[in-house]
């Protein structure tokens, strides 16, 4: 019989500092507690599969009694704390050199280049907010048609451009040509086209980013998963994410709603092997801007949809939670990334109830874990922990 896993990273959905939080500039990060600080974090059903018996959430005193999952708290073993790096280690890579930053721009000769592959001038070439960006040169980049180019504190390069100056599948291009030339020691993470519209002052980001990211660097899940001929599914920015290595099918979405409806349509379908979702509205939306009351908001419309998706769980299916790093909410210190523990939540017909494996000390136990259940044999930097978690 087909075995089918479901896997949902809540992107930045982190539970609190981990030990060298302060070496990243993050002592004190937890994006969890302080979403639950708002008047509207309500999580019955996470709260039921184990979520708030995790290692590090006893302060918030919902600690199930009898909870119907398995749940952990996975620490983070690569140095970084970016998508990137989150979803690689999840995925059974585990990174032990960082992804370039640059703080002060992109060097020049980057900049040249780009200039003169794309025929566009680049404005910018300075770490900025992706709202902020839009403010201070989304008028220069409309009225000369130029390209903005900006980092973060993350191992990025975002360009920008207006949808009616330059078409989207042109920005794409131009996204493109940045990955070749950004290589070596200037290979960042992703490359991403962050399409806008509008008009000044009033320009606003469409549903239209695309990352163009490095190829992970060793086997990873996808792959393993895909050598032994099962099927890998990834919806929102999965196929991105790992360069569409080991995809085996994908959708794009514009939403967390939109990507939940995605998950669920996938659920109504045969298939053996794995269904890999990322909802990116908890980091993009509501975590980079700070805005604790909507990450509350998000996280409990998650919430209410898990009942749906557990009635489309067949009965060799599993179900796993878990984020790809933190982006705390309330943190006064920057927009970006915080360094935090995330959870692992399990939960199928097949899967222990009030088991908790404490704290795992690398994302790649899941990985590892999903190639055990799924019958593919092949060698990830993480441990299965299926017997830990299985009846």
């Amino acid at each position: 019989m087909d075995k089918r896993v479901f896997l949902i990273v809540l992107d930045s959905v982190g539970i609190g500092e981990e030990p060298d939080a302060q070496d990243y500039g993050d002592k004190g990060a937890n994006t969890i507690k302080s979403v639950a600080t708002t008047d509207f974090l309500n999580i019955p059903n996470m709260k039921k599969i184990g979520f708030f018996n995790i290692d590090g959430l006893e302060w918030a005193n919902q600690k199930e009694a009898s909870p119907i999952g398995t749940v952990a708290r996975m620490q983070e073993a690569s140095k970084g704390k970016d998508t990137t790096i989150g979803h690689w280690e999840i995925s059974g890579v585990r990174s032990d050199k960082p992804l370039p930053l640059f703080p002060n721009g992109f060097p020049q000769e980057f900049i040249d280049e780009l200039e003169k592959r794309t025929g566009k001038k680049a404005l910018c070439n300075k770490p900025y907010s992706g709202t902020e960006v839009l403010k201070d040169y989304g008028k220069e980049c409309v009225e000369e048609g130029c390209l903005i180019v900006y980092t973060s504190a993350d191992s990025v390069c975002q360009i920008a451009a207006h949808e009616g100056v330059v078409p989207v599948a042109e920005l794409y291009e131009c996204c493109e040509i940045a990955r070749e030339l950004l290589q070596g020691d200037l290979g960042v993470g992703r490359v991403i086209a962050r399409p806008f519209i509008g008009e000044y002052p009033n320009f606003v980001r469409t549903p239209n980013r695309h990352d163009v990211s490095l190829p992970p660097p060793k086997t990873t899940m996808l792959d393993v998963l895909n050598a032994n001929g099962k099927d890998v599914l990834g919806v929102g920015k999965i196929y991105d994410i790992f360069a569409g290595r080991g995809v085996t099918d994908y959708v794009k979405t514009k939403s967390n709603e939109d990507g939940i409806n995605r998950l669920l349509e996938y659920m109504k379908r045969d298939f053996n092997g794995l269904c890999f979702v990322n909802l990116v509205d908890f980091d993009m939306l509501w975590g980079h801007r700070r805005d604790p009351d909507s990450y509350a908001k998000g996280l409990t419309y998650f919430d209410s949809r898990i009942p749906e998706i557990m009635s489309n769980l067949r009965e060799n299916d599993i179900l796993m939670i878990t984020a790809d790093h933190g982006c705390d909410p309330r943190a006064t210190w920057s927009t970006d990334h915080t360094r935090e523990y995330v959870p692992w939540v399990i939960y199928g017909k097949n899967i222990k109830e009030g088991a908790n494996l404490g704290t795992l000390h690398t994302f790649a136990d899941i990985g590892a874990t999903i190639i055990d259940y799924l019958d593919s044999p092949g060698k990830l930097d993480g441990t299965s922990r299926l017997k830990d978690i299985l009846k």
